[in-house]
């Protein structure tokens, strides 16, 4: 097995053209984003970019796990525990490298598939998002996690759930709901369900494909259409509850709708495993993902990540996140101590404090976003 954090390979398509692959090769960390794997994959994207020799690209992760289950929040930890000079300076570094790429991937200028098989959460939705041919597989299982480590749902989260249907999008971020790929393809997280065991044959029907006649998109699209099959998709959890979780979030405070969600009487197992992440996640957190979901529905995503860094390195120095990811994965007890005991304990001018801008607008380091 190649020691390659990213394993990117050029496929040939007929008429001389070719497939940018490009492979997260982390497996055993179910292809946690890492720093070297952001800068590989940014680098490689902006070059394929700049070839007309390269029509596609083609995103997925190694091993049958994971197309990537998320930051290396490992890494922040450490960083976290060497002082909150170093700490700012590598997690600044950090989520401004990832989110450029994310960026990149939003407004890139050649069709851009993610085989998002398995597990998808947090950094892995960041790559995902974006993409124009984003494929679930009836294995996929989507989150946005944070609630349970500290941190909020940044990836330009801030700004794509607030434009899903009132309520939802901040039900999910507060609740860190996990969903199929039945729920990704009604929330529009994805576009296509194709069976996780067509992949080689999806594979070669995009080598036969014919890029030289048509735009890439369409060529792309053509051949989707062979191998999609959403009736393999699992049934929906979210769908049948769209109406009540939107009585639950999508008025009032965010002290209401947490108050709301937690004296929930429903029994479904999705709803109950909700409320429990819920009840035992982070206060701030919460308050941070409402807030945030707010400031950025009618926002640009440029602006979205600009504030999301500043934040993420706010939660990093000030926040919870060093207690979050102790708990989850380091001393793996389980039992965070939040700085806070309840939701309403969180006071509004700490909210405030972590929302404030780390830089100059004419100095953030993704001013050019």
């Amino acid at each position: 097995m190649s020691d390659e954090v990213v394993i990117f390979e050029e496929v040939p398509l007929r008429g001389g053209r070719r497939l940018g692959l490009a492979r997260l090769n982390a497996p055993r960390a179910l292809n946690a984003l890492s720093r070297a794997m952001i800068e590989a994959l940014d680098q490689r994207l902006s070059a394929w970019a700049e070839d007309d020799a390269i029509a596609a690209v083609w995103l997925e992760g190694a091993g049958d796990k994971a197309f990537c289950a998320g930051g290396d929040i490992v890494a922040l930890y450490r960083a976290i525990g060497e002082g909150a000079e170093a700490a700012s300076a590598f997690t600044g570094d950090y989520f401004a490298a990832e989110y450029r790429l994310d960026h990149r991937i939003h407004t890139y200028p050649k069709p851009v598939v993610v085989w998002g098989d398995g597990i998808v959460m947090g950094g892995g939705l960041g790559l995902m998002a974006g993409a124009s041919h984003r494929l679930a597989t009836e294995t996929t299982r989507i989150a946005m996690p944070e609630i349970t480590i500290g941190l909020y749902p940044d990836i330009g989260a801030s700004w794509f759930l607030g434009r899903m249907a009132p309520g939802i999008g901040a039900y999910l971020g507060l609740t860190g709901a996990q969903l199929n790929a039945r729920d990704a393809l009604d929330l529009g997280l994805a576009d296509r369900l194709v069976p996780r065991e067509t992949r080689e044959a999806l594979l070669a029907a995009l080598g036969e494909a014919d890029f030289t006649t048509d735009a890439a998109a369409v060529v792309v699209d053509g051949v989707l259409d062979r191998f999609e099959a959403r009736e393999r998709a699992p049934a929906a959890q979210l769908w049948p509850h769209f109406d009540h979780l939107q009585s639950l979030t999508a008025r009032g405070g965010l002290n209401e709708a947490v108050g709301r969600i937690l004296a929930d009487q429903r029994d479904d197992p999705w709803l109950v495993a909700n409320r429990r992440r819920l009840a035992e996640g982070c206060p701030l957190s919460a308050h941070l993902a409402w807030a945030m979901i707010q400031r950025h529905r009618h926002g640009s995503l440029a602006q979205a990540f600009r504030e999301e860094l500043s934040l993420s390195v706010r939660c990093c120095v000030e926040g919870d996140l060093g207690e979050g990811v102790r708990a989850l994965l380091i001393d793996k007890d389980k039992n965070p101590r939040w700085s806070h005991a309840g939701f309403d304990q969180v006071p509004e001018a700490q909210v405030e404090a972590l929302l404030a801008p780390l830089w100059p607008d004419e100095n953030h380091p993704l001013r050019d976003l």
